[in-house]
């Protein structure tokens, strides 16, 4: 399935006081990778942000008076998330904050629960981690996410972050990205694997088949001129 993983910034905290969307941050992952497919958008919400999320966001007034509105990049979000699953922390928040802005429009959609799956990751995080802090924080620093740039929260860079953090709480393999030389070679691979939720190391040998394949393929490196290794057992 195709998922999302969606974040947002506010003017401050209640819909009920009226408070609005003022950043959209997405990232697209396809069969557990990052396709590169975001969406992104600072909103004018036509009223002043609250001092208190000022300090959290850093978002400020000014900074949004260009900005479009949410009624401008509506309909291009309602197409980017349709049918999708939606991951997301603490997803009553932002999912609240949807659904008030939607409703705003002057043909509003259906709330977003009725087209989208929504996946929260904080009432994972609380199932698995049950007493322990599960901020995005404290899970970036439970599942070795670098979090370092992230002196004040922003959509965009806290859905990237959940990203990584949802891969890593779901047993899944986050990156593996090789970085050629000037010659065009292969200097090094860099993989990152997440350690499960139980805490406990897998090893997962490989298949004959795949030792075969292996083989194989050091010969054809051997018969071109590169150096041969061994498989390790």
């Amino acid at each position: 399935m195709r998922q999302i993983v969606l974040d947002t910034e506010t003017t401050g905290l209640e819909t009920s006081d009226d408070h609005r969307i003022i950043e959209i941050g997405c990232v697209e992952l396809k069969s557990r990778r990052a396709t590169g497919n975001t969406f992104w958008h600072y909103l004018q919400p036509d009223r002043l942000i609250d001092e208190g999320a000022i300090a959290v966001h850093g978002i400020t007034n000014e900074m949004l008076a260009e900005k479009p509105r949410f009624a401008d990049v509506a309909q291009e979000f309602i197409e980017y998330l349709r049918g999708a699953e939606l991951i997301i922390h603490n997803a009553a928040f932002d999912v609240g904050f949807l659904d008030h802005e939607f409703s705003k429009l002057p043909d509003p959609p259906p709330p977003v629960s009725e087209w989208c799956v929504i996946t929260d990751t904080l009432a994972m995080a609380r199932q698995m981690h049950p007493g322990q802090r599960n901020s995005l924080d404290a899970l970036c620093r439970r599942y070795t996410v670098d979090n370092s740039g992230r002196d004040l929260h922003g959509a965009l860079l806290d859905a990237q972050l959940l990203a990584e953090v949802y891969l890593a709480m779901t047993g899944g393999q986050q990156t593996i990205e090789l970085a050629a030389d000037d010659a065009g070679g292969v200097e090094r691979a860099v993989v990152r694997l997440f350690p499960p939720a139980d805490g406990r190391p897998r090893v997962i040998r490989a298949t004959e088949p795949e030792k075969a394949e292996h083989a194989a393929r050091i010969r054809g490196m051997v018969d071109s001129g590169a150096p041969e290794r061994a498989w390790p057992d």
